[in-house]
């Protein structure tokens, strides 16, 4: 069998399936099963392919992880190393932030809906910047900040009426979103000049806009930045507005499956640079600072998950189950999004399937199914199942779903595993519980 051997990814002596240098067999037994194992080699290529590409292209940039993708602290201390902003959306996600040492001037605050007390949070802990997202937060933000004689840096977030092709419950660019200020029906104007109106509590830096997540072409990011470019060449001379900062957001497609076929990361970058130089150099404005919001493509295919395999069931002529120690609790993607993964044996990843068989988890829920039909070698129980590209979206919406603790999360690199997520324990299960 073949699979796709992104980072250090590979066949060690043995035989076995390595990550990082380790063993993944030898992870499995450290460290029990389901675990999530990531290999920061490969995040720490990817972040520093998105600055290179900036670097190489003249442009003053940053590059925000998007920490929905996969929130701990050790993956902010990761991305502070890297030099990399951060973008949170929640007083969670800050908290968890402040507590990593992330530098707080680079992060960047998001969300539909803050509550009092985060953006309290936020300003006490001196952050870069809040990302506006409606009417609401506008006069929310100005009280507070009025009341705390502060003064805030924002951005205005629009949504550019782009249909990105993706899946729907993921698609945030389109005119009809919870998210932002419509771009074509003068609701981003509204919301400019009412910023602009309260100049004495903000700091309007610059517009934010994000079309989707794995997306696969770029002609939806093209036309998303031409058409704010566009509004910018029209806010410019009708309101004298200069935005300092063009934030494109994220949405970068990854490989799941042999299927996928994403473009190289510095790809999109170079793409959407285009439209951008193009609009400004026509129309003799400053090329604003440009960031970007990459969260799966930094993290997501260096998440592989190990699962122990145990009970099986035949249905003769329809399908064969195979089921593991995991499920829909510690990766909701595949009942949510329908999404699909590619997984092999790990102590033998390159032997020849002998059937295609349904890998199915533990929990109480027909709909609990990872893969549905996956090629694999003949399967006993204890084996170990290796399920690749779970770095994003795994961890981060990881549930207690019938009571089962969440896994822990290991570091690999130069072959040094690093605990860095402890595993659930059933005490923690209850800690919170009351008695009658």
């Amino acid at each position: 069998m073949t699979f796709e051997r992104l980072g250090t990814v590979n066949v060690n002596a043995e035989g076995h399936l390595e990550i990082g240098g380790v063993d993944t067999l030898k992870l499995a037994e450290k460290y029990g099963t389901p675990l999530y194992v990531y290999d920061v080699a490969l995040i720490r290529d990817r972040a520093r392919g998105f600055k290179k590409t900036f670097e190489e292209l003249g442009v003053k940039a940053q590059v925000a992880y998007a920490s929905k993708a996969f929130s701990a602290v050790a993956i902010y201390q990761l991305m502070a190393e890297e030099g990399l902003s951060l973008d949170v959306v929640s007083g969670g996600e800050l908290y968890t932030a402040i507590k990593a040492g992330f530098p707080a001037e680079r992060i960047h605050f998001h969300g539909n809906n803050k509550s009092v007390e985060e953006i309290h949070m936020a300003l006490d802990y001196g952050i870069g910047c809040f990302v506006i997202d409606n009417y609401y937060e506008i006069s929310l933000l100005e009280d507070i900040l009025i009341e705390r004689n502060e003064k805030a840096s924002v951005l205005i977030r629009v949504t550019p009426g782009i249909e990105a092709h993706t899946h729907d419950y993921i698609l945030t660019g389109q005119d009809d979103s919870k998210f932002g200020f419509g771009l074509t029906n003068g609701q981003a104007e509204a919301a400019i000049k009412q910023v602009l109106h309260a100049s004495a509590a903000f700091d309007l830096i610059g517009l934010h806009c994000h079309i989707g997540s794995q997306i696969f072409e770029t002609t939806g990011f093209k036309l998303a930045a031409r058409r704010i470019m566009d509004k910018l060449v029209e806010w410019h001379q009708t309101l004298g507005f200069e935005s300092k900062v063009l934030n494109l957001g994220g949405g970068f497609g990854v490989r799941y499956t042999a299927e996928d076929e994403p473009l190289e990361p510095s790809e999109y970058v170079r793409q959407i640079m285009e439209e951008v130089r193009d609009v400004a150099n026509a129309n003799d404005i400053a090329i604003p600072e440009i960031w970007i919001e990459p969260g799966r493509s930094l993290v997501g295919e260096a998440g592989t998950t190990l699962y122990k395999v145990g009970s099986r069931k035949e249905v003769p002529g329809i399908r064969n189950y195979v089921a593991v120690d995991g499920g829909m609790s510690d990766n909701i993607r595949p009942a949510l999004y329908d999404a699909h993964y590619d997984a092999v044996l790990a102590a033998n990843p390159e032997k020849v399937p002998e059937e295609t068989v349904a890998i199915a988890g533990k929990c109480c829920e027909s709909g609990d199914m990872l893969i549905w039909d996956l090629p694999l070698p003949k399967s006993d129980a204890g084996e170990i199942l290796a399920v690749f590209c779970t770095g994003a979206y795994g961890y981060a919406m990881a549930s207690n779903y019938n009571r089962i603790p969440r896994p822990p999360v290991v570091f690999v690199e130069d072959g040094v595993d690093k605990l860095v997520v402890a595993r659930e324990t059933y005490e923690n299960l209850v800690q919170n519980d009351l008695s009658l």
